[in-house]
C-alpha cells in the first residue's frame, strides 16, 4: 500500500469533488435573499424565516468537528459519497417542504450532512495529486470557497425572481448525484483503512449542546437585542457550560471525538488562528458591503450583488498561477501580501461616503480580490503542513469548524457595532439641531418651508444615514487593523510548508 493512488481521470475526479463542495458552500448563502419570498409563501413572519439560515448553520457547525471521527469509522471516499447523496436528498426535501417547520427540519439535516464534505474534499485532493501539484489543488478549493458565497445571493435572487424559491434547492439534486457518482467511480480502487473507534458520548453530547447553543446566540443575538433577552441569556449560559465541559473532557479523554491535541502542531495552531481571524474579517466585509449599499446608498439587492461581485474576478484568474508557483515563495510572504491588500481595501472603505458611485465601490472589491487570491491557499497549506497524513481530515474539519464559527462571531459583532455606533453618532449629530441654533433653524426652513414636521423628519433621516455612514467607516478602520495584525501572526509559523498526502498515499 506504499504506492500512491491516482484516480483513472484526475481532471474528472477534481471536477466531481469541486462541484460537490461548490454546491455545499453555495447553499450557505443562496437562501439569504429568498427569505422574504419563502416567509410570504409559507405564511410566517420574516423573523421566523431566519431560522432557515440558523438551522443550517447550527447543524453544520456541530457536524464539522466530527469529520475526523467519521472518516476513521467509514473511510473518506464512502463518507464523501454518502454525505453528497444525503445532501441532494435533503435539498429535494427542502424544495417540497409545505411548512416552515418542515423546511427548518430539512435545512438542519442538510447542514449536518454537509459538515464533512469540505474537509474531506481537501483531504482527498491532497491525496490524489502528486506533491508538486498539491498547491494547485488547494488553490482550486480556495477559489470555490471565495466564489460560491458571492454567487449564492445573485443566483438565489435570480432563481427566486424568475422561477420559484424551491428551485434554489432543487438545482442541488442533479449536481449532487453527478458528483457522488463521479467520485465513487474514480476512487473505487483507493485503499483506505477504517477502524471502529468507541463513541465518545460525553464529548458528542456536550459538543451538540455547547456549539448548537453558541451558534443560536450568535445568529439570533441581534434580533433579540442580545442580553436584554431572557432567551439569549439562558442560551448563552447553556453554551458556556456545554463548551467548558466539552473542552475539559476532550483534552483529558483517551479517544476524544474531536482531537484538540492537533493544536500541539505549531503550524496548525498559527495557520488556524490566521484562517479564523482573516476569514472572520473577510466574512464581515461580505456581509456589511451589500447591506450598506441597500440600506444607505439605495441599491436594490441585485445591484448590490453586482457591486460586490468583482471580488471574485481576480481569484478565478489568478488561482492557476498561485497554485503552480506559490511553492517557489515563502508562503508567509504571500499571506502577508494578502493581508496588506485586504487591509488596504478596508482603509479605502473607511473613506466611503453616501454619494459614492458604483465604479468606486466595484473597484475596491476588485482590488480586494487580489488579496483573497493570495490568502486561502498559502494559509491552508501552512495549517496542514505539519499534520500527519491520518490527521489531515480531522485537522481540516476542525479548522473549517473554527473558521465557520469565526464567521458567525464576525457577523454578530460587526452588525451590532455598526448599529450601536450609528445610534451614538446620531445622538451627537442631532445635539446641534435645536431651536436656539439659528443655522439649524435656517436649514429646516429651507428643507420644509411652512412644514416644520416634514423638515424635522427629513433632517432626522439625513442624520440617521450619516450616523450609519460614519459607523460603517469606523468598522472598516478596525477591520483594516485586524488584517495588519495578522501579518505578525503568520510569521510565527515555521517552514517547511509542504502539504502531506492522505492515508492512501502514505500507507497509513
Amino acid at each position: 500500500m506504499s504506492t500512491e493512488f491516482r484516480p483513472p481521470n484526475l481532471a474528472l475526479s477534481t471536477v466531481g469533488l469541486s462541484l460537490a463542495t461548490f454546491m455545499q458552500v453555495l447553499d450557505t448563502t443562496i437562501a439569504n435573499v429568498s427569505l422574504p419570498t419563502i416567509a410570504g409563501n409559507l405564511g410566517v413572519s420574516s423573523n421566523q424565516s431566519t431560522w432557515v439560515i440558523t438551522s443550517f448553520a447550527v447543524s453544520n457547525a456541530i457536524a464539522l468537528p466530527l469529520t475526523g471521527f467519521l472518516t476513521r469509522r467509514f473511510g473518506e471516499t464512502k463518507l464523501f459519497v454518502w454525505a453528497t447523496l444525503l445532501f441532494s436528498l435533503a435539498s429535494f426535501l427542502c424544495g417540497i417542504a409545505q411548512s416552515m417547520s418542515m423546511l427548518i427540519l430539512f435545512r438542519a439535516i442538510q447542514g449536518a450532512v454537509a459538515g464533512p464534505m469540505y474537509p474531506i474534499t481537501q483531504s482527498l485532493l491532497i491525496s490524489i495529486y502528486p506533491p508538486a501539484k498539491r498547491g494547485m489543488a488547494l488553490a482550486l478549493l480556495a477559489m470555490v470557497t471565495v466564489v460560491a458565497p458571492i454567487a449564492g445571493p445573485i443566483l438565489g435572487g435570480w432563481i427566486t425572481d424568475n422561477y420559484a424559491w424551491p428551485w434554489i434547492f432543487f438545482i442541488n439534486v442533479p449536481i449532487g448525484i453527478f458528483a457522488s457518482f463521479v467520485v465513487a467511480n474514480q476512487m473505487k480502487g483507493r485503499p483506505e483503512v477504517t477502524e471502529k473507534p468507541k463513541v465518545d458520548y460525553v464529548g458528542l453530547i456536550t459538543l451538540i449542546i455547547g456549539v448548537g447553543a453558541l451558534q443560536v446566540v450568535l445568529d439570533k443575538g441581534n434580533d433579540e437585542d442580545w442580553f436584554s433577552s431572557t432567551f439569549i441569556i439562558v442560551t448563552a449560559i447553556i453554551a458556556a457550560i456545554g463548551l467548558a465541559v466539552f473542552l475539559i473532557w476532550e483534552l483529558t479523554d483517551k479517544d476524544p471525538i474531536v482531537n484538540l491535541k492537533l493544536f500541539r502542531h505549531r503550524n496548525f495552531a498559527m495557520g488556524t488562528l490566521c484562517l479564523v481571524l482573516a476569514y472572520a474579517a473577510f466574512f464581515a466585509i461580505g456581509l456589511l458591503v451589500p447591506q450598506w449599499l441597500q440600506r444607505n446608498v439605495g441599491y436594490t439587492s441585485t445591484w448590490a450583488g453586482f457591486a460586490a461581485a468583482p471580488l471574485g474576478i481576480l481569484p478565478v484568474i489568478l488561482t492557476p498561477f498561485v497554485g503552480r508557483y506559490a511553492h517557489k515563495f515563502d508562503l508567509r510572504l504571500l499571506a502577508s501580501g494578502a493581508f496588506i491588500v485586504m487591509g488596504a481595501t478596508c482603509f479605502m472603505r473607511s473613506d466611503f461616503f453616501l454619494d459614492i458611485d458604483f465604479y468606486s465601490v466595484a473597484m475596491v472589491q476588485l482590488i480586494q480580490g487580489l488579496g483573497v487570491a493570495l490568502f486561502f491557499m498559502p494559509v491552508l497549506t501552512i495549517l496542514l503542513s505539519d499534520l500527519q497524513p491520518r490527521e489531515i481530515a480531522a485537522g481540516s474539519g476542525l479548522a473549517t469548524f473554527l473558521r465557520t464559527l469565526g464567521g458567525s462571531f464576525a457577523a454578530s459583532i460587526t452588525t451590532f457595532m455598526w448599529d450601536h455606533r450609528a445610534i451614538v453618532h446620531h445622538e451627537r449629530l442631532a445635539e446641534n439641531i435645536t431651536p436656539f441654533n439659528p443655522t439649524a433653524q435656517q436649514a429646516l426652513n429651507q428643507i420644509g418651508p411652512g412644514d416644520p414636521q416634514y423638515a424635522a423628519a427629513a433632517v432626522n433621516q439625513m442624520i440617521t444615514q450619516q450616523g450609519y455612514q460614519i459607523s460603517f467607516n469606523e468598522v472598516f478602520h478596525v477591520l483594516g487593523y485586524v488584517f495588519v495584525g495578522l501579518i505578525f501572526v503568520v510569521w510565527l509559523a515555521k517552514p517547511p510548508f509542504a502539504a502531506k498526502a492522505g492515508p492512501a498515499a502514505s500507507g497509513h
